[in-house]
């Protein structure tokens, strides 16, 4: 494995990014613009980027699966904030040792600190919570957001490029990198990791694994496999969801093994952990309910074919379109242009006008 020295990528900027295999050498601000003296990171701009394309997959397809948009938008909402504060929260549990000393640097997300398990955690619970009282149905629900998870996820990571965190253990693959960050990172911390995370080995003088790169990537593979999935051979409500799961949670029990900064109890690398047991409980589930259905034959009914969806479906049409025709119409003012009306007579006026004349 040849040193970066070697490459020609020993003691770089603090903002350069070189890909040596690949012969990319960039130079990339984490601070995308200033706006009123407030640095607007292109992390936030990845995560929301995802997010918004993630909702318009949403929109554009909830009246597939037996949703009306409107009673949705509810649910979407709770949900996103749900994700953000599941997310922080998780992260800052996790490494609370960095943040009892400055409790309000916890409200601090500019420079990263987001954990995705935490923000699908926090969207299921509250979008559920929501979803019962909006008369919502979870399962189809869920399965719109499988797919919108996996473009979100695999946008949003993108932050991570810029901010250059989320890399590997060192490597001499096509694909391996180096940064200033990441070798100013790795000094500074190495001593660290040797402490809690004996597994690691990494130096800052050897590339290392893009791990943020084979996330993106594998999600918005995911994303397209799973709507061709939802298209066309969804046999049951939930479906999506449960193959996002088997997906997502794959990926994250392989890649979080070669992560550097890992979220950690004790010896055990949390998500990697986590996304083990939902990788397997989700293809557990997906084969119990396959072949469940499949006894069923066609007493099975998808939720956007029952009676229930097309009655709340109705319902809700009709209220919105009785709410609209209450509205007050608006009176058209006269252009400022126009001519003022001409004054008519009035007609006894005129008659009387005509006899004296007459007379």
């Amino acid at each position: 494995m040849k040193t970066v020295e070697e490459l020609g990528c020993a003691d770089l900027d603090t903002n350069e990014i070189v890909f040596p295999n690949l012969g990319i050498d960039i130079h990339v601000d984490p601070t995308a613009f200033t706006v009123f003296g407030i640095d607007v990171q292109w992390y936030g701009i990845c995560i929301v980027i995802g997010l918004l394309l993630a909702l318009v997959f949403a929109y554009r397809n909830m009246r597939k699966v037996g949703i009306h948009p409107d009673r949705a938008t509810d649910v979407i909402i709770g949900g996103t904030l749900g994700a953000l504060v599941g997310a922080r929260l998780y992260y800052v549990l996790l490494r609370w040792d960095d943040y009892k000393g400055d409790p309000l640097s916890i409200l601090n997300t500019r420079e990263g600190g987001l954990a995705i398990f935490g923000g699908l955690i926090g969207a299921v619970l509250v979008g559920f919570i929501v979803s019962r009282f909006r008369k919502v149905a979870a399962l189809p629900m869920l399965d719109l957001c499988g797919v919108g998870f996996l473009i979100g996820q695999g946008i949003g990571r993108w932050g991570n490029f810029f901010n250059q965190e989320a890399f590997g253990v060192n490597t001499d693959g096509l694909f391996a990198m180096t940064g200033g960050r990441v070798q100013q990172w790795i000094r500074s911390n190495y001593s660290a990791l040797g402490s809690y995370n004996t597994d690691v080995t990494v130096s800052a003088d050897y590339p290392v694994h893009p791990c943020f790169l084979y996330e993106s990537a594998w999600c918005l593979l995911g994303a397209v496999l799973l709507y061709i999935v939802f298209r066309k051979f969804r046999k049951f409500d939930g479906q999506i969801i449960l193959m996002y799961m088997f997906w997502y949670g794959l990926e994250r029990a392989v890649v979080e093994g070669l992560r550097t900064d890992s979220l950690m109890i004790g010896q055990l690398r949390v998500s990697q952990a986590l996304a083990a047991v939902i990788c397997v409980t989700s293809a557990v589930l997906l084969l119990v309910f396959f072949f469940k259905v499949k006894r069923m034959g066609r007493d099975y009914v998808l939720y956007v074919d029952s009676k229930a969806s097309k009655k709340l479906m109705e319902e809700t049409d009709r209220q919105l379109l009785a709410a609209e025709t209450k509205k007050p119409a608006r009176k058209a003012k006269p252009e400022k242009d126009e001519p003022a009306p001409p004054i008519i007579p009035d007609e006894d006026k005129a008659e009387n006008t005509d006899t004296k004349d007459e007379t």
